[in-house]
């Protein structure tokens, strides 16, 4: 589509002053609230719409685990190319950095998650996952497909940018793998000064949003450990050094850490997830692994955990004779808490508001899933939502994770606008209380 298809749009007529540069003094208070409410009507025009279902269901139909998205960048960096927009790739092996705009400060980040989940879809249906063993039960399929969305919405108005929009396409979010760590090694947050994230939800209406400033996620880390005895025949216990018994009190234990140690007020989950041992009905085995993961509100609270899971293992080891060896995992990464920005906040009510209307902005209790955006978070201001897909007239959907996941399409467009207007709107209202230090300046166009 052409840009002269859009002259019926009020606030156009300000988008294509010959003047060098554009800024929110220029638009009225409704023209400003005007652009969200034109970029969702675009969204749902049957055109791109259409093309959204269609870019989301070829996602789904071949799901790639963490760092193997080479099909899924593929396609990504096939539709960009249509569309004009340059990109880096490969970046955190295979993620994808797209620019819109004037290539010049001040930049914003929009991002989606890529990859699928190990597990098997019960979902009988036309795009089923073609691939055993793998399934986008978490919804990034459809994030992937909006951030498409907004890149086709934005790249229409890239004249008319404040800035540069960068879209990050993320490898590897699902089981702390540790993609968006790589992402800023790759440096793509170098002189971006905001970043936004959303995540579909299957408990808030569609055509809704919820979120909270501060705190809204959990961090988390993952634990495992290898409890060692003496094993030996089931029938003469008083001859071995039973691991079994020492990993079942340290699991019970563990629980006393939240009964007994944590402030009620500050809320904290430590689960054991697994245990292995043994392969045999009348054999006590040598050793046993168990593991799991910590939740908490702060850093400060999960690295404490992270002291006395390790302590509470090797102390209950040790009351039954045994030994045990406790190991956080490199590869699985601990997460900080996921905390908005207020300055974002405000911001995301206002368009959000301006797009759905303020009774549709739901405000959510803190969760404890974790996500590594929080990591971005960490080093730029940055705000993270959840879009509603529920239809209330409709079979209830089922949750992330489960093999029965199903995404309601009709969320997409909500989700490409909110994305592009989000974006438009910082370039045009608050960029300038987010100024890059002098002399960081890059032309990435």
């Amino acid at each position: 589509m052409v840009f002269s298809k859009w002259v019926s749009l009020i606030f156009i007529v300000h988008l294509f002053g010959t003047m060098p540069t554009l800024s929110s003094s220029f638009l009225t208070a409704k023209e400003l609230a005007d652009i969200p409410v034109n970029f969702l009507s675009y969204a749902k025009r049957p055109e791109l719409a259409d093309w959204m279902v269609g870019i989301r269901r070829k996602i789904h139909e071949n799901p790639e685990l963490g760092y193997e998205e080479f099909e899924t960048s593929q396609l990504i960096r096939n539709e960009l190319d249509k569309m004009g927009i340059p990109y880096k790739y490969p970046v955190a092996v295979t993620g994808v950095v797209g620019y819109i705009g004037t290539g010049s400060p001040p930049f914003v980040a929009i991002r989606a998650d890529m990859d699928a989940l190990a597990m098997q879809e019960s979902v009988e249906w036309e795009h089923k996952s073609k691939v055993p063993g793998k399934m986008h039960a978490c919804g990034h399929d459809a994030h992937v497909t909006m951030l498409l969305g907004a890149a086709k919405i934005l790249q229409e108005y890239r004249d008319n940018l404040q800035g540069t929009v960068v879209l990050l396409f993320q490898p590897a979010e699902e089981g702390g793998g540790g993609g968006a760590a790589k992402m800023i090694e790759a440096g793509v947050l170098e002189n971006v000064v905001a970043i936004f994230g959303f995540h579909i939800s299957h408990e808030v209406p569609v055509g809704s949003v919820a979120s909270r400033p501060g705190l809204i996620r959990a961090g988390s880390g993952f634990f495992e450990a290898v409890i060692s005895g003496k094993g030996g025949h089931a029938a003469i216990p008083q001859h071995t050094i039973d691991p079994v018994l020492a990993a079942s009190n340290a699991i019970v234990s563990l629980q006393h850490l939240i009964s007994r140690e944590a402030d009620p007020l500050d809320s904290q989950v430590v689960t054991v997830t697994t245990f292995n041992g043994g392969g045999a009905f009348n054999v006590i085995p040598d050793s046993v692994t168990i593991g799991g993961t910590l939740r908490a509100f702060s850093k400060e609270t999960l690295m404490q955990l992270k002291q006395r899971i390790e302590e509470v293992i090797t102390g209950q080891a040790a009351v039954h004779r045994c030994s045990a060896s406790v190991d956080f995992p490199l590869d699985k990464p601990f997460y900080p808490p996921t905390v908005n920005n207020g300055d974002l906040h405000e911001h995301y009510l206002k368009v959000a508001g301006d797009m759905l209307g303020v009774h549709n902005l739901k405000v959510i209790k803190p969760l404890m899933g974790s996500e590594d955006f929080s990591l971005f978070t960490e080093i730029v201001p940055g705000y993270y939502f959840f879009l509603g897909m529920k239809n209330e007239t409709r079979e209830p959907l089922a949750s992330n994770h489960s093999p029965y996941f199903t995404v309601n399409e009709d969320a997409l467009p909500y989700g490409a606008a909110l994305h592009a207007s989000l974006v438009t709107r910082y370039l045009l209202e608050l960029q300038p209380k987010f100024q890059l230090a002098e002399g960081k300046v890059r032309d990435e166009l």
